[in-house]
């Protein structure tokens, strides 16, 4: 394994995890999110050192990495303490699909596998473009609502949203998908989705089980067209709120085959 590329790489998100075992170079991992779901094997094989927005400080430094991986403004706080303690860290910050495909370029230049990168890359790209082309034959695009959280309701993230588009949806809060933040993502008025009138409603509560019932009995939901139709749909946050592989992959394809379900019920 060449010196110039990092040895022992501490992953604090799932995403980099999951796209290093991808490109084969798992065995550079010493250490992984307490989150981390994919692979499955990571979890048997690999310490879990950190959550999302706390980690321990100490065990990561045992494990002398010569790189830790971290996602966003939210590991601002864990990635001064690293380096602090002299550890180089790097942070994406990526949001959109574009930015989850040179995330993953980024990561194989930064181990040495800069082909085998674009080779996934160019995977994922083909797979997502199976996808539009089968959403074209939809004769018409379900409107489709997004929801983060329930209480307070907070819309999809920027990548979701494109994702929805990919796959044939048209999106029912394209103004807040850019907004990087939950907080500038939340939907004040609860009457704005009816009045915005979803035909399909996908939920992914960060972790906490979906409950149609209960969107279905908020008041003033009743005559939403996705709860009349009773479309209303639990998305795994592990395979959609990962801005990695996973919602490339799994991600889209799950809600592609929702909406495309709605396509072929409609009248």
């Amino acid at each position: 394994m060449p010196a110039t590329y990092p040895t022992r790489i501490v992953c604090l998100t799932e995403e980099t995890t999951e796209t290093l075992y991808l490109l084969g170079e798992e065995r550079r991992i010493v250490g992984i999110s307490g989150f981390t779901v994919r692979p499955p094997r990571a979890r048997r094989e690999k310490p879990k050192v950190s959550a999302f927005t706390s980690a321990k400080i100490d065990k990561i430094i045992e494990l002398r990495p010569d790189l830790v991986l971290g996602f966003s403004d939210l590991q601002a706080d864990i990635a001064a303490q690293l380096i602090r303690a002299g550890i180089e860290v790097h942070v994406f910050n990526h949001r959109s699909v574009g930015e989850i495909l040179r995330m993953i370029a980024t990561l194989g230049g930064m181990v040495g596998c800069t082909s085998r990168a674009q080779a996934l890359i160019a995977e994922l790209e083909a797979g997502l473009d199976a996808i539009r082309a089968s959403a074209t034959r939809f004769e018409k695009r379900p409107r489709v609502y997004f929801e983060e959280w329930d209480e307070p309701q907070i819309s999809g993230i920027r990548w979701v949203s494109e994702l929805i588009a990919l796959a044939g949806g048209e999106e029912c809060f394209p103004e807040l998908a850019r907004e990087p933040l939950g907080r500038n993502r939340i939907i004040a008025d609860p009457l704005e989705v009816p009045r915005r009138a979803p035909d399909v409603i996908f939920g992914s509560w960060c972790g906490k089980k979906f409950r149609p019932e209960h969107v279905a009995a908020r008041p003033g939901w009743s005559d939403v067209p996705a709860v009349r139709g009773g479309h209303l749909y639990e998305i795994k946050s592990s395979i959609i709120l990962q801005p990695g592989p996973a919602a490339l992959t799994d991600g889209v394809r799950e809600i592609h085959a929702h909406l495309r379900r709605w396509a072929l019920l409609r009248p």
